[in-house]
């Protein structure tokens, strides 16, 4: 195998320029780190990548240099989709990640089509016209459109056939491996270097966990219909309707007509806004304030998955990775904001032990919420940006470790941010998550007359006596911040 420096100046990759200035000091663990990983890569991958440079342009720039790798390897292309709509990126790499996220197809589809033949059988071929390209490429699968056959009482349908790209196992299961050795080089790199520790074994290993479920398409169809139901009271969301040739191995489905939301440049100012607020209230709002015990929400929510249809709907397509956020961790999450809104630093930090899933570390988790709370009103108010950020804070500052399904949904969550913000300007989730939770309260107000002090049994989940206790903090948490202002106005900095 050659050695690092060898490959590495084959590649001629320094990406470490396009590392956001606020994160400056890791320019160089994040340069090494993509070394890193590109030197483990078997030679015939490592081949394929070096051929790909070579093609490039003498003067093709870092951005155009990194999105033609990435396109090549499965994990960091669905990397590259989750930090597209990153505002902190600039903005000609945010365009260059951005082109993944509805790829034009490079993959030969001529193996897939003969497998798909094979899979489906022989009745469902007779009744299908498949197409002999791609439609669109995604980080593991080809898309494949199909029209129904002509019938002489109804007229043809069309739809798509979603069927994983070849020997895509073989090359996911090689970087997954990868990234399994790279979290322990990063934690090692940053004790050297002096940096805040990333702890990010734990998040790889989730990461490891997701994406190997993104090749299981019967799971894929499986929350299909779990989504189907989800939404089947929301008018304005299509989810793809799977049909029955389906199988393990390819999911077929109607085929969704209309725009990524973020090229939906024909609408106008107002439209734009609009569609914006339905993005953050469909996919953000509506699981928070869910009174299921499970509730569910799309896991992979870039814009390449977010259509614009031409009946005027949301439709939200690859239901590949989804999540649940139990109904303890929305209790305990409220918990946190009623806390923030009393600053109550005892009530944040009992609230956090709860959902964490490892035995916290009292004196760090206290320094982080301190600094949280204190915080609040001088920089920024309560809001989901803020709650966000402490969540954060405690992962990788003070090592508290949560449920996957937490950690998967503050990442759609960014995306989502970023999605919306691409899409209109007009509005925001610090604006639709308070409208939508204050229309949630006002809709339970009938039941919670007859309902238990203590229950949570609501969508907002917050008990009567939570409200009542809210009320009567107000008087002593406006104290606490008047003499924290009067006579520790440096604490925090």
């Amino acid at each position: 195998m050659p050695d690092t420096q060898h490959r590495n100046d084959w590649l001629d990759l320094d990406i470490s320029p396009l590392v956001p200035e606020e994160f400056a000091e890791f320019r160089p663990l994040v340069s090494d780190a993509v070394v890193f990983f590109v030197d483990h890569l078997s030679m015939p991958r490592v081949t394929e990548l070096m051929s790909d440079q070579l093609a490039l342009p003498v003067e093709a720039s870092a951005e155009e240099r990194l999105a033609t790798l990435i396109a090549r390897c499965p994990t960091l292309h669905k990397l590259g989709q989750v930090v597209a709509r990153d505002r902190r990126l600039a903005p000609r790499l945010r365009r260059r990640l951005q082109a993944l996220e509805s790829m034009e197809p490079i993959t030969p589809i001529t193996d897939v089509s003969r497998m798909i033949r094979r899979e489906i059988g022989v009745d469902c071929v007779h009744n299908l016209e498949i197409d002999s390209r791609a439609l669109a490429e995604a980080s593991v699968a080809l898309v494949i459109p199909f029209t129904t056959a002509s019938q002489s009482d109804e007229p043809p349908m069309q739809g798509v056939m979603k069927a994983l790209k070849p020997n895509i196992r073989e090359r996911l299961e090689e970087e997954l491996e990868i990234w399994s050795s790279l979290a322990p080089f990063i934690d090692e790199r940053c004790k050297q270097d002096g940096l805040p520790l990333l702890r990010c074994a734990e998040i790889f290993e989730t990461v490891r966990d997701l994406l190997a479920k993104e090749v299981r398409l019967d799971l894929e169809q499986a929350h299909l219909t779990g989504a189907a139901k989800f939404y089947a009271d929301s008018k304005k969301v299509q989810i793809p309707l799977l049909l029955p040739c389906s199988t393990p191995g390819v999911t077929v489905m109607e085929r969704v007509f209309g725009t990524k939301v973020t090229d939906a440049d024909h609408l106008s100012d107002e439209a734009r806004k609009e569609l914006a607020g339905l993005v953050l209230r469909e996919l953000v709002a509506k699981p928070i304030w869910s009174k299921n015990s499970w509730a569910m929400f799309h896991a992979d929510p870039h814009a390449g998955n977010l259509f614009y249809t031409e009946d005027h709907r949301l439709a939200v397509l690859d239901w590949s990775l989804v999540g649940h956020l139990d109904k303890t961790e929305r209790e305990q999450t409220a918990q946190i904001v009623l806390g923030a809104l009393n600053l109550d630093p005892f009530r944040v930090r009992r609230a956090i032990a709860a959902m964490a899933v490892n035995v916290p570390d009292e004196t760090a988790l206290r320094d982080v919420v301190d600094r949280a709370i204190g915080a609040l009103y001088r920089t920024e108010p309560p809001s989901l940006h803020w709650l966000l950020n402490l969540l954060g804070d405690a992962m990788f500052k003070a090592g508290i470790g949560f449920g996957e399904d937490l950690v998967l949904f503050r990442k759609s969550v960014l995306t989502l941010e970023g999605v919306a913000a691409d899409v209109s300007t007009g509005t925001s989730l610090g604006r639709v998550l308070p409208l939508s939770g204050g229309l949630e309260l006002l809709r339970e107000w009938a039941r919670r007359c007859v309902a238990s002090p203590i229950s949570r049994d609501f969508g907002t989940h917050v008990s009567n006596l939570d409200l009542l206790s809210l009320y009567f903090a107000a008087p002593s948490a406006a104290g606490r911040f008047i003499t924290d202002m009067l006579f520790r106005p440096t604490f925090h900095k």
